[in-house]
């Protein structure tokens, strides 16, 4: 059974959801993070997505106070990216409570550095954030696009042990019109031993149907929760 991921973004610690990775289209939500954490993991959902956009823009992690009170929710696992460019800032993610860290800009910039990682904490905590905008590999909070594809990155990483990727594709990103099927298919099918975390689109429990149907195994939903497209009632089944 596909796994359910609810999404968190922050800002100023806030939750927030962008339009397409767009900073200037930022909608705020009454709910803090906290109290979001607490309500998912209520439902039985245990892995919570978490992205520090201040951390993304600055590259170096903003809201670790935040993270400490989410990662001392009891049977919670956190997986947070943003602004992750350092030792110093991986070991502080991981000290703050953090299970897994999600890497996208260092992994396309710094590929030894990342490798390292790979190594050093093992590929069941450090997750490949592979962002794509029209085919290309999209860094720094989505505000510089590369010339690299995303198959290129993903294996670069194989031999290191890469095994959890998760991939955004940016158009699709807080606009509710659903995720690229195509897009996470054809990765899944390239990349058998990966696990692909799909994210982008969601917008009803539809989506979900059918990329189960597609064999993809996680998928992050966050706007979707937020705008009561998707209530926590139809996520049940889905939960163990």
């Amino acid at each position: 059974m596909i796994q359910i991921i609810p999404a968190i973004d922050i800002i100023e610690g806030h939750c927030v959801r962008l339009s397409q990775g767009d900073y200037a289209r930022q909608k705020t939500y009454d709910a803090s993070p906290v109290d979001m954490v607490k309500r998912y993991v209520d439902c039985g959902m245990k892995r919570i997505h978490v992205v520090d956009l201040d951390g993304a823009k600055t590259s170096q992690p903003k809201n670790l106070r935040i993270l400490e009170q989410m990662a001392g929710i009891r049977g919670v696992e956190i997986e947070w990216g943003g602004g992750l460019k350092s030792d110093t800032a991986l070991r502080d993610l991981f000290n703050a409570g953090a299970t897994y860290a999600i890497v996208g800009s260092l992994a396309a910039k710094n590929p030894e550095c990342f490798s390292a990682w790979l190594n050093i904490y093992g590929p069941e905590h450090i997750i490949l954030g592979a962002d794509v905008r029209e085919g290309k590999v999209s860094v720094s909070g989505w505000q510089e696009d590369l010339d690299m594809s995303i198959e290129d990155l993903i294996g670069r990483f194989l031999q290191c042990g890469l095994s959890q990727v998760i991939c955004t594709d940016i158009s699709r990103d807080g606009m509710l019109e659903g995720p690229s099927f195509n897009l996470y298919t054809s990765l899944q099918g390239r990349f058998p031993d990966v696990d692909f975390t799909v994210s982008g689109g969601i917008s009803s429990i539809a989506d979900i149907i059918r990329l189960e149907e597609l064999g993809l195994r996680k998928v992050i939903i966050g706007k979707a929760i937020y705008e009561n497209r998707i209530t926590l009632k139809e996520l049940e089944k889905y939960v163990s």
